[in-house]
């Protein structure tokens, strides 16, 4: 009777929007959406013993109309964002008064509770559309994944886009030292291990150290060497929430916890030396990712010889191309001085970069920074 997780109705433009609006003369059923509301983290106004005022019904985040209010409000003025709450999932009338009160969604408490406050939260944080969300992964050991992940990002929010980069490898040895942060200010995944249900994307954005225009989720050097899978799951969707574009750095070991990101990982990305050796090693990681990603590319790491180049690689490989990648001259010189990868504007990974965003994002139409 609920729906799915993912918010139905537009979000405001910036995401600044009130708290929702709560019309019930149940007092029962009153306190049951005031507790919801203070889960989410909503602070609600409620019509209580009062007509609803237009500019509240209007400015609303969220309307939450408990089914007792269902009558007297047939007739008022149709808008997005309606929830009809009731207490008996037994009573057919219960859609029929729905249509009459404008409510694209149906509820019924308790069973109800999760699903609502999910919605209450969404509300408020102006959930529009999720980050396209591009996981990177390594054919072989040393394959230049963490660096082609960390110059995708720091490109992306060259270009404007809202970016979080998320460090979903936990052997190695933590973006942040690859972006010259290791320093910065900021939560690390051990801050998250307990993460359940849902988390609040903009508090985790806040949370974050922030570099190169980027918000970033790195390991840190203590000895917490994995999350959970729900940790993994709770706190990847709420950065999708956030919009924009988000960058995993994903391990080559397929454990619970990398599969828990796969689940959310739009385009995937696999980076793959021009090697005989590295291409047979990126087989098998190949094989693997493909039973949890429907959209798996390679990307080859030059120099390509005669006869092995990316398109080549890509057909051993049953993945379609998406490049090759040029050798970047002084890159380890580069990363020693603090700067990130792909921070050179005129470099092959910042190029490549700038290339993969183009086509990635006129394939998906556009996405809101």
């Amino acid at each position: 009777m609920t729906g799915s997780h993912t918010s139905d109705w537009p979000a405001s433009a910036g995401g600044g929007q009130g708290g929702p609006l709560v019309v019930t003369e149940d007092e029962a059923l009153l306190d049951d959406l005031l507790r919801l509301c203070a889960a989410a983290d909503a602070v609600p106004e409620v019509a209580h013993g009062a007509p609803v005022r237009r500019t509240s019904w209007e400015a609303a985040s969220l309307v939450l109309i408990g089914d007792d209010c269902a009558g007297r409000l047939t007739g008022t003025a149709h808008r997005e964002g309606v929830v009809l709450v009731g207490k008996d999932k037994d009573d057919p009338g219960i859609w029929q008064r729905a249509v009459a009160v404008g409510a694209r969604n149906v509820t019924v408490l308790p069973d109800g509770e999760s699903w609502l406050v999910d919605r209450i939260a969404d509300a408020v944080e102006g959930v529009g559309r999720p980050a396209l969300t591009v996981g990177v992964v390594g054919g072989r050991g040393g394959a230049g994944a963490s660096t082609l992940a960390c110059a995708l990002a720091v490109s992306a929010a060259r270009g404007g886009s809202r970016t979080m980069l998320i460090d979903g490898d936990p052997l190695g040895g933590g973006l942040d030292v690859l972006l010259g942060g290791e320093r910065a200010d900021g939560l690390r995944w051990p801050a998250f291990a307990d993460s359940r249900g849902r988390v609040a994307g903009r508090a985790l954005e806040e949370a974050l150290p922030e570099l190169h225009s980027l918000r970033l989720l790195s390991w840190d050097r203590g000895d917490c060497a994995t999350v959970p899978p729900d940790a993994m799951r709770a706190v990847l969707a709420a950065a999708r929430r956030r919009g924009g574009v988000v960058v995993v750095d994903l391990p080559r070991r397929l454990d619970d916890v990398a599969l828990a990101a796969l689940e959310q990982i739009d385009v995937g990305l696999l980076v793959v030396p021009a090697e005989l050796r590295a291409v047979a090693a990126a087989h098998r990681v190949a094989s693997a990712l493909s039973l949890a990603l429907g959209d798996l590319r390679t990307v080859v790491r030059g120099p390509c010889g005669p006869g092995l180049g990316g398109m080549e690689i890509a057909r051993l490989l049953g993945l379609r191309s998406e490049g090759e990648l040029p050798p970047e001259p002084g890159l380890s010189e580069t990363i020693a001085t603090g700067r990130p990868p792909g921070s050179g504007e005129r470099g092959p990974l910042a190029r490549f970069a700038a290339d993969f965003w183009a086509r990635a994002l006129a394939e998906r139409g556009g996405v809101p920074a």
